[in-house]
């Protein structure tokens, strides 16, 4: 059984910190160099001085000068609902829905939650870096559970209401003992970190938990678009492809000025694009990005 843990959060206070227009960021993996500049200078307090710092030392001192200086206060423990409303890529509007809590970090053997994709030791040496210098998870990690939400929406007004990359994040607070799941988790987003906190879990065994954002695969705002490879080389293949026009319902290669739709019989593509071998691997979400990359 998997279950979401109310956590006891550190949360900005706009009155010392400035407005939380300018001290949040999108996660520290899809942020470029530049943006890291931009958002740096943007506040003392954006939270990339402390996801994407210049040393773990420097994240862990300006985190507890956050502290000291009240820029930061720590809430009582509760889960937060979330509704975050954007534009897909396909241009439709949606609202996705989901429970901000801790989740236990448990090895994938356990069962408790999946994994679907191959880390590299690299990122999870620099996030366990980190992690080892503030003793903090600074960001949550997007979990999916295949179950009916197990919560009514809150109503009245949102406790925080800010914007990011055209996206509206909308958060209430939930006084709760927390919420048992008959079904483990999937990793949507965050395999390296969820791998750190296990880690981190192993040198420090009082540090059970990792936080989250948990979603119902029923949830009807729920659409996770594609994350595409852009590699360097890639192996011989014994595995027949077939030309077609691409599509996002199917996995395809692009190389040659050509549209290959490989043969899959795996739910999860990205352990079928193993199969290919790819060497120097880069990512994208932008599909036409992809393409002016290969050519």
């Amino acid at each position: 059984m998997a279950t979401i843990s109310p956590f006891a959060a550190l949360r900005y206070d706009e009155s010392v910190a400035g407005s939380l227009d300018d001290l949040i960021a999108p996660p520290y993996d899809v942020i470029s160099d530049d943006d890291v500049y931009t958002l740096w200078h943007s506040s003392p307090y954006n939270i990339v001085h402390l996801t994407r710092p210049e040393s773990p030392e420097s994240a862990a001192e300006a985190l507890q000068e956050w502290r000291e200086k009240g820029v930061l206060h720590q809430e009582e423990p509760g889960l937060w609902w979330l509704v975050q409303d954007f534009v897909g890529p396909d241009g439709v509007r949606r609202s996705r829905e989901g429970i901000v809590g801790s989740v236990e970090a448990t090895p994938y053997s356990e069962g408790k939650v999946l994994p679907h994709e191959l880390t590299h030791s690299g990122p999870k040496a620099e996030r366990l870096a980190i992690l080892r210098a503030t003793r903090t998870q600074l960001e949550p990690i997007f979990l999916l559970y295949d179950a009916d939400v197990p919560i009514e929406p809150p109503a009245g007004e949102p406790d925080i209401d800010v914007s990011e990359m055209g996206a509206r994040n909308r958060l209430w607070r939930i006084d709760s003992n927390g919420i048992d799941l008959d079904v483990p988790f999937l990793i949507a987003d965050g395999h390296h970190r969820y791998e750190t906190a296990v880690a981190y879990r192993e040198e420090n065994p009082s540090a059970t938990h990792t936080m989250a954002v948990c979603v119902s695969s029923r949830s009807p705002g729920l659409e996770i678009y594609p994350t595409h490879r852009v590699v360097q080389e890639v192996g011989d293949n014994p595995w027949g492809f077939m030309t077609s026009t691409w599509d996002m319902s199917s996995l395809s290669m692009y190389r040659t000025g050509n549209y290959y739709r490989l043969e899959s019989d795996d739910e999860l593509d990205t352990r079928e694009i193993l199969r290919y071998e790819p060497e120097g691997v880069e990512y994208t979400a932008d599909a036409e990005h992809a393409v002016s990359q290969v050519d």
